[in-house]
């Protein structure tokens, strides 16, 4: 799935860097390196999607980062939690491209 969206991402120009799972990712984030736009699984391992979009939230200094979760979770539960706390968008696989690029200009980022 990493694949296809950095795919997509990079075909409409963007620069693209991937986490195997949301500690990797956090771990990147709190050494300093700058993300406009993170696309998080609810499914990840070590630390799930949710609680990266907590912790990315509960730091001042990553409040700026855009945050759209891309999962198979449909649950209504799951997509209020993660928009709650602090997801600035829900994608539901599967997508297509046209899809992502809607929900990317719906949070300002296309």
């Amino acid at each position: 799935m990493r694949m296809i969206l950095t795919k997509i991402l990079r075909e409409i120009g963007f620069e693209c860097s991937e986490s195997a799972d949301g500690q990797a990712a956090l771990d990147r984030l709190n050494r300093g390196e700058a993300f406009d736009l993170m696309l998080v699984d609810w499914n990840m391992p070590i630390m799930n999607g949710y609680q990266l979009v907590c912790a990315v939230r509960s730091n001042p200094l990553l409040g700026d980062t855009r945050i759209m979760m891309v999962t198979t979770e449909t649950s209504m539960t799951q997509v209020q939690a993660a928009l709650s706390a602090g997801a600035n968008e829900y994608l539901m696989k599967p997508f297509t491209k046209e899809l992502l690029l809607e929900k990317l200009q719906l949070i300002g980022i296309s």
